[in-house]
């Protein structure tokens, strides 16, 4: 009879059945990428960090001649914005910065690193030029998100940073920090 599955194809069926359950299991069980930074944890501490003795030192990799690190940025106050391309509020987070330093002209440094590996910096440079980012942008590994890092630890992203003249953490944020709370914390910068 036509559409019925003999002794044969039944088993056949059953071993086809088996053998795709038995490579999902399998591909579960094996390692775990890196999940990256956590997306969306916020810290909304409004009160200003107590200002170190000493200026943090950076260096992180630049995607052009523009350097993002301590030395080029000293002088001026500066915002650094840590980011993950594929989170919606890291977006909303640039796209007040790009408006920001147009405004702002260059009485303040402003740069992005994004939390990608260098083999990602096709996506890296698609993000700019879709989000109209012109200011310096780079590259972070994971060492810059860990406690011992230039900034202490990084939880979540976005976490801006705002540095005073000479370099030293003056604000922290995780979470989405509109202009006009950034502007607050860079009074007297």
């Amino acid at each position: 009879m036509r559409g019925e599955i003999g002794g044969n194809g039944r088993r056949r069926t059953i071993g086809l059945a088996a053998a795709t359950a038995l490579s999902c299991v399998l591909a579960g069980c094996g390692p775990k990428a890196d999940p990256g930074p956590p997306v969306g944890v916020s810290t909304k501490g409004a009160e200003p960090l107590p200002i170190p003795e000493k200026a943090a030192v950076y260096e992180f990799d630049s995607l052009d001649e523009r350097p993002v690190s301590s030395e080029a940025m000293r002088g001026k106050p500066t915002v650094i914005v840590f980011v993950s391309t594929g989170d919606i509020v890291g977006q909303a987070q640039v796209s007040y910065l790009v408006h920001m330093a147009k405004s702002d002209g260059d009485r303040v440094n402003y740069a992005m690193v994004a939390l990608h590996p260098r083999k990602e910096i096709v996506l890296v440079e698609a993000y700019c030029r879709t989000l109209g980012v012109e200011f310096p942008v780079a590259l972070g590994d994971p060492s810059v998100t860990k406690a011992g890092g230039p900034f202490g630890e990084i939880p979540a992203v976005p976490t801006l940073v705002l540095l005073d003249r000479e370099g030293r953490l003056v604000w922290k944020h995780t979470g989405l920090a509109k202009s006009d709370e950034i502007r607050r914390h860079m009074r007297g910068l």
